[in-house]
């Protein structure tokens, strides 16, 4: 039974080590290579860094910032899509096309943004390319390999748990609910990811820049580093936590706080008694 480190669960992936130590009969499909680029490409290094920027703040909350996989969206490197596109030819239509209907909405960027965004995805395709394994999903049981009694004692004292979750109500029974990743994602990030399962609505929050600019909208994420808001158009917005004042009612606020106290040991500890909470 495999201990999977913090680093490895916040990122939901796992090294191409533990990817070669699956059986050839079922290993995951993130240990194969991504599809081969239909036409090799090559970009100006000052274009890759614009599209870096670029991705981040439109596309990085559901595809991830190095665009292997986030929140809701999948590993762009494995796209076909990504793999048959030639400078732009088929993401450009797809990406100021969108698709509505599976939640991504349309990008109506200007030409000169889409030519960086097309440039860093296919930067990031490159590399892909050229490593073996890649994300997968991890078993409950690499989760739950902590102590029992050591995450009872860290619910009821140091985690502080109690102050807000009460054993005679419906948390007697999270363990029954939720299992594996969508158990940590539901601790650690309540309210946001396609596992967490229902969560109460996201507060309205104000963000205030250094410039005295504010931002208002619903809460999408929020971590040690940085906050992201759903602004009134339905884009994602993100700061860094360092540069910015949040106002506003949030109920889940003592989870964002609690992520940079926890060690290792803390997460295996919890998880492993919450699972026996049925």
């Amino acid at each position: 039974m495999r201990k999977v480190p913090l680093v490895l669960v916040l990122a939901f992936s796992v090294s191409a080590a533990l990817s070669a130590q699956n059986p050839p009969s079922i290993q995951s499909p993130a240990s194969q290579k991504p599809p081969a680029t239909k036409v090799a490409q090559t970009y100006a290094p000052e274009l890759i860094q614009a599209g870096r920027g670029r991705f981040a703040s439109q596309c990085g909350f559901c595809h991830g910032r190095d665009t292997q996989g986030g929140e809701s969206g999948p590993d762009l490197t494995r796209a076909l899509l990504v793999a048959e596109d030639v400078r732009g030819d088929k993401l450009g239509p797809f990406l100021r096309a969108g698709k509505p209907d599976k939640g991504m909405p349309a990008f109506p960027l200007s030409d000169d943004d889409m030519a960086a965004v097309v440039a860093f995805i296919h930067d990031e395709k490159t590399k892909a390319e050229s490593e073996t394994g890649g994300r997968r999903s991890v078993e409950p049981s690499d989760l739950a390999t902590g102590s029992v009694e050591a995450g009872r004692r860290y619910f009821n004292g140091a985690g502080g748990c109690t102050r807000c979750h009460s054993l005679a109500g419906d948390f007697a029974t999270i363990g029954s609910r939720y299992q594996g990743l969508a158990l940590m994602h539901r601790m650690l990030f309540p309210g946001s990811g396609r596992d967490a399962g229902p969560a109460p609505s996201p507060p309205t929050l104000t963000v205030r820049m250094a410039s005295g600019q504010t931002v208002t909208g619903k809460l999408a994420r929020r971590d040690e580093f940085t906050i992201t808001l759903t602004d009134a158009a339905g884009w994602h917005r993100t700061w860094p936590l360092e540069s910015v004042t949040v106002s506003g009612d949030e109920p889940l606020r003592a989870h964002a706080d609690q992520l940079p106290k926890y060690t290792d040991d803390d997460i295996h500890n919890l998880i492993a008694y919450l699972v026996t909470l049925r």
